[in-house]
C-alpha cells in the first residue's frame, strides 16, 4: 500500500511541475570492459588524433572527449578563450557553443511534453501561434525538417538593419507580419531549417509555462548534473567562451546571437558524455519516444544520410547506424556522435573555426567497427 502512495505521490509531483524529476538521476552503469582491451582502444584513439586532428600545433582550438561505455578513452584541450592575448587555456569546464548540437536537447524537450500529454505530435502549429500564416505544419514536420518552412536565418539577413539582436518572438512576429513563402509543402521533402527549432523552443516556452533556457535548466542541465552546460543569455557572456576567425581576430557577435532552439547551448566535452549517457537510459522521456527520435523520416533521395527527431542518421548497407549531430556557428565548430552497437561517443568541440572537426570525427568511427569508406560532412 504504501509503495502504491508513492507512486501515486510521484505522479502527482511530475504532472504539476513539468520539469520537476520525482527521482534522482541515475547513470547507466559503466561498460565492463577488459583493462587490455581499453588501454588498446585509448592508444589507438590518442594515435589517430595526434596524426589527424592535432598533428599541426596550434591549429586545433577546443576538446576532444572519446568514450566507451562510460569509460573515457581520450580526452584532450588546446587552444584558448582569448587568442589575441594567447591567455586563458581552454580546460575541461570551458564551455563551447555547441551551434546546431542544441537541437538535440530541443527534440529531446519536446518529447518530454508529448509523454507529458501537454503536447501530440501531430499538433499543428495553428493551435499555438495565434495568426499563423502556415496551414498545416505540424511539430513532427518541425522536428524531422520537413515543414516547407523558409530559413529564418537567410531570410532575416534582408532586415538585419532592423535591430541589433532579434529574439524568437522577433522572428516569429516578423514571419506573422511579412509572411515570406514556404519552400515547399509540409511534408512533402526533408529540407534542413533552423526555422522549425526556433519555432520548438517557443512552443516548448508556450505549453510549459517556463522560458526555454529555464526548462531545458530543470529538466535536463540540472538533473543530470551538466553544470557547465546553459542557454546563452546576455548575462551568461563573461562565462561564455568567444570564437574565432583566427588566432588573432574574434568573431563578433551579430542580430540572430540571441535566438535558440536551433542553437546557442554551450556545453563541454564532459557535459556532453553525461547527454550521451543519459540516452541509453528511459530516465529522461521513455524508451517508445527514445526510438521514434533514432528513426529515420525521410527517403525521397537514397542514400545513407536521414533525419530522426532531432537527431541526424547514417544509415550504412551493412545495418550499422550513426546516431550524431554535427554543428557550427561562428568560429564554433562542434562534432557530437554515438555509435550505439559498441556504445561509444565521439565529441568534438572548437572555438576557433576548423572544418577539419567534422572529418576527424567521421573518419574515427572506423576505429570501432565496420564504419569505414566516404563519410559525408554535414557541418549543422
Amino acid at each position: 500500500m504504501l509503495i502504491i502512495s508513492l507512486s501515486l505521490l510521484s505522479s502527482c509531483i511530475w504532472r504539476e511541475n513539468s520539469v520537476a524529476h520525482p527521482l534522482p538521476y541515475i547513470a547507466p552503469p559503466l561498460l565492463n570492459i577488459n583493462p587490455v582491451e581499453k588501454q588498446q582502444l585509448s592508444n589507438r584513439v590518442a594515435s589517430y588524433f595526434k596524426e589527424s586532428l592535432l598533428r599541426y600545433e596550434g591549429i586545433f582550438s577546443g576538446g576532444i572527449l572519446v568514450a566507451k561505455g562510460g569509460h573515457v578513452l581520450f580526452e584532450h584541450y588546446a587552444g584558448f578563450t582569448d587568442y589575441p592575448k594567447k591567455i586563458q587555456p581552454l580546460q575541461e569546464d570551458s564551455p563551447l557553443h555547441i551551434a546546431s548540437t542544441s537541437k538535440t536537447f530541443t527534440a529531446i524537450s519536446i518529447l518530454q511534453l508529448v509523454q507529458q500529454q501537454k503536447i501530440s505530435l501531430d499538433d499543428t502549429l495553428d493551435l499555438f501561434f495565434e495568426k499563423w500564416p502556415y496551414p498545416g505544419v505540424t511539430i513532427k514536420q518541425l522536428l524531422t525538417h520537413r515543414s516547407g518552412l523558409p530559413n529564418y536565418t537567410y531570410f532575416m539577413e534582408a532586415d538585419k538593419q532592423g535591430k541589433l539582436a532579434y529574439t524568437n518572438k522577433d522572428i516569429i512576429d516578423w514571419m506573422i507580419q511579412h509572411k515570406p513563402a514556404p519552400h515547399a509543402r509540409p511534408d512533402s521533402r526533408f529540407e534542413y531549417c533552423n526555422t522549425n527549432y526556433l519555432l520548438l523552443a517557443t512552443l516548448i516556452e508556450k505549453t510549459s509555462g517556463y522560458s526555454y533556457p529555464e526548462f531545458l535548466r530543470r529538466s535536463i542541465f540540472t538533473f543530470l548534473g551538466m553544470k557547465n552546460t546553459f542557454v546563452f543569455e546576455p548575462a551568461d557572456a563573461v562565462k561564455s567562451t568567444p570564437s574565432f576567425v583566427n588566432s588573432s581576430q574574434p568573431w563578433p557577435l551579430d542580430h540572430l546571437d540571441l535566438t535558440y532552439g536551433d542553437k546557442n547551448i554551450y556545453s563541454t566535452p564532459r557535459d556532453l558524455l553525461k547527454w550521451d549517457q543519459a540516452l541509453y537510459t528511459k530516465q529522461l522521456v521513455s524508451d517508445s519516444l527514445l526510438e521514434l527520435a533514432f528513426t529515420p523520416y525521410s527517403f525521397e533521395r537514397p542514400g545513407q544520410n536521414n533525419y530522426g527527431l532531432g537527431f541526424r542518421l547514417k544509415l550504412l548497407p551493412n545495418q550499422k547506424k550513426i546516431i550524431y549531430h554535427f554543428g557550427r556557428w561562428h568560429g564554433n565548430n562542434a562534432a557530437f556522435a554515438r555509435l550505439t552497437d559498441e556504445q561509444v561517443t565521439v565529441i568534438i568541440l572548437g572555438n576557433k573555426f576548423n572544418r577539419q572537426i567534422y572529418t576527424a570525427a567521421s573518419k574515427s568511427y572506423s576505429l570501432f567497427g565496420p564504419y569505414g569508406g566516404k563519410q559525408q560532412r554535414d557541418e549543422e
